[in-house]
């Protein structure tokens, strides 16, 4: 392949790329999107496989990797469940931060091409900043799976002067790069490189040990912002252009969610870095130095009494949450949703933007058990609609739908946007026990005169309420 037609592939892969992240901003759409993604990468492999830059007895090589990798991918692809989709997305990051790495340095000990002056520099640049955002990203995507599997517990790590620390090693980072760009030989660059590698590990692991379990689908779509970034430097690093664009790409788009996401938690991105929301701290003492919890009794309710106030409703808003990817529990409720459409009762759901362990996580579950589009509605097109509403259901979320975050200034949650459950003629919760959520807070929902708490695996006791709907 000449090197005009391969710079014509990665032409059109670029724009299959943008084509994919457009399809994928709409659920109707992100099928298509997908497939986008998919032919502009094998376009874009196939272009650098055999482009004028790979010798052909490198191929076999490139080809045995492609099958090692293939086959890793196609075997997570269909074992891993969708509860384990943040988990395996924060490693797929911590890989591209891992090749950002190893791309740097054999950058850097490969010396079949000499440059000088400014060139030379200017490479040195590339390759100390891509290795820092690499290293960065791999060890914080690490941690980030720990705590989403549960490995590594939600509940924050705050050093004491952590953010003098911060910066105690931002500047020795930056003193060592100018160390490293002085360096006459690749010997002398090689100590400030390692050096600068080893801190920026640690500055990963310290960055999202600090972070609450609250913050981690903001962190997920940080670290996807971060992992672009990295391949961006990868692409400098190795002069290939579409891997600047595809890494730039993805780069943007994940800043922007984090962006998003934090819009929808009422928080700024300096504050989710500063870290420690979601540590399950007590409460702030309230003036009369009682404890900011909430105080009553709560209200249980049987599947067939739930089942008995849906079917006499005209109008159910479900909002879901993790416990319902956890139990697996999605298919369970369109076949709820199907059954109260039959009778004539206007189902929705509603979506919060942090709902999950992930940006999306709900509206993937829902997709997956075909779910129709139309009713899965955002946070901000269905809080108004919660006064209106006979009956809303909350299957396994706690945070999001917590009124203390507009009742209570002194709640860790205070300001952040919510769904207004409470606010509907009667709300159910549906939980394992009464634990607070990811956030570590209490929820005061549960003791309104007007929610039902439906206790108990929410797979079992939704297969009950279908039943007896049903029935």
């Amino acid at each position: 392949m000449t090197s005009s037609l391969a710079t014509v592939a990665y032409l059109g892969a670029a724009i299959l790329f943008i084509l994919s992240l457009g399809g994928l901003s709409n659920p109707e759409t992100s099928r298509r999107g997908n497939l986008y993604g998919i032919i502009g990468m094998t376009l874009a492999v196939l272009a650098t496989i055999f482009g004028p830059r790979v010798s052909p007895a490198g191929i076999p090589w490139i080809v045995g990797a492609l099958v090692v990798g293939g086959s890793i991918g196609l075997y997570a692809a269909k074992t891993v469940k969708m509860t384990q989709m943040p988990e395996l997305v924060a490693l797929m990051h911590s890989l591209v931060g891992l090749a950002a790495c190893l791309v740097g340095f054999a950058s850097y000990v490969d010396t079949s091409i000499q440059y000088t002056g400014a060139e030379k520099v200017i490479h040195e640049v590339e390759i100390y900043v891509g290795i820092l955002i690499g290293a960065v990203t791999f060890s914080g995507s690490l941690i980030a799976f720990g705590k989403l599997n549960g490995k590594i517990g939600g509940k924050p790590l705050l050093l004491p002067a952590r953010h003098w620390l911060n910066l105690i090693a931002l500047l020795v980072v930056i003193w060592f790069g100018g160390e490293f760009v002085r360096a006459e030989t690749v010997a002398d660059g090689m100590t400030p490189l390692i050096i600068m590698t080893v801190l920026a590990l640690l500055f990963g692991i310290h960055m999202v040990m600090a972070i609450g379990g609250a913050d981690m689908p903001v962190v997920v779509s940080m670290l996807n912002s971060y992992s672009g970034w990295a391949a961006a430097a990868t692409g400098f690093m190795l002069g290939n252009d579409l891997l600047i664009v595809t890494g730039a790409l993805v780069g943007s788009s994940g800043a922007i969610l984090s962006y998003i996401m934090c819009n929808a938690m009422n928080r700024n991105f300096i504050s989710v870095i500063a870290g420690g929301f979601g540590g399950g701290a007590p409460a702030a003492p309230k003036a009369d130095g009682a404890a900011a919890e909430p105080k009553g009794e709560v209200v249980p309710v049987s599947a067939a009494e739930t089942a008995e106030l849906l079917r006499d409703a005209k109008s159910v808003i479900i909002v879901p949450g993790y416990g319902m990817a956890v139990a697996q529990a999605q298919h369970t409720v369109n076949e709820i949703v199907k059954t109260l459409r039959d009778k004539g009762v206007t189902v929705r759901f509603g979506i919060h933007p942090v709902a999950g362990r992930m940006p999306g996580h709900m509206n993937v579950l829902l997709a997956e058990a075909k779910v129709p589009y139309d009713i899965v509605l955002e946070m901000d097109e269905i809080n108004e609609d919660f006064p209106d509403t006979d009956v809303a259901m909350v299957i396994g979320a706690n945070d999001i739908v917590n009124p203390a975050a507009q009742d209570d200034p002194t709640s860790p949650i205070a300001g952040m946007p919510v769904l207004e459950v409470w606010k509907a003629r009667t709300s159910i919760v549906m939980k394992r026990s009464m634990a607070s959520g990811y956030a570590g807070v209490d929820n005061p929902l549960f003791y309104k005169d007007n929610n039902r708490m439906l206790f108990g695996d929410a797979k079992k006791m939704l297969d009950e309420v279908l039943v007896a709907l049903k029935g």
